[in-house]
């Protein structure tokens, strides 16, 4: 069966959200360009991993052209967007791994994001193997989201996410640990229970 490439060049939005409750929140990458809207699963550390990268990644262009890329420092807040999801939300697949790259010709940072893979081998050095073939597969690996930014919109991906992601369970004072509205087992506590 061919690969599925769900592709927004550009997208018209490109958000991470979240549906449910801190604590129980399931994450989203959604793209949409006119009537097509894509939405894929991650997990809660993908979606600050990719926020930072992408931070990283447009500050190290910016560093790397003398400040001629056309890439802005911070988020400019005219594009900013607070608006949850588009519904219905319909996850096409699961993250598994993401990918981050600069277009320098055209000055786009390109997302992509491939459904999860179980993959089995009799060692370290075949899962290895098995993994970069199924990577490099452009016809017959697995379903993949792939979207082109310009630096603004990178730039707006990445705080909303960063947004999202701190949004959750405030932390423990003392382990750092997200704390439920019921309280948390503390292990700095030894063991006991510490109110929210």
């Amino acid at each position: 069966m061919s690969r599925q490439v769900f592709l927004y060049d550009p997208p018209d939005r490109f958000v991470a959200g979240t549906v449910g409750m801190p604590g129980r929140r399931t994450f989203f990458l959604q793209a949409t360009a006119g009537p097509r809207t894509t939405s894929v699963a991650l997990e809660k550390t993908q979606v600050a991993a990719l926020a930072e990268r992408m931070d990283e990644l447009l500050d190290e262009v910016v560093r790397r052209s003398g400040g001629n890329a056309a890439v802005p420092a911070v988020a400019p807040a005219e594009i900013g967007d607070s608006a949850p999801l588009d519904t219905p939300i319909e996850e096409e697949f699961r993250v598994g791994t993401m990918a981050l790259a600069w277009d320098g010709e055209e000055e786009r940072m390109i997302v992509e994001a491939q459904a999860l893979v179980e993959l089995e081998a009799d060692s370290e050095e075949d899962l290895a193997e098995a993994e970069e073939r199924l990577l490099q597969d452009e016809e017959n690996g697995p379903p993949m989201l792939r979207v082109r930014l310009t630096g603004a919109q990178a730039r707006a991906f990445a705080k909303r996410a960063l947004d999202v992601v701190n949004a959750g369970r405030p932390p423990c004072p003392l382990c750092s640990l997200p704390l439920d509205p019921e309280g948390h087992v503390c292990p700095r506590q030894n063991g006991y229970r510490r109110g929210a």
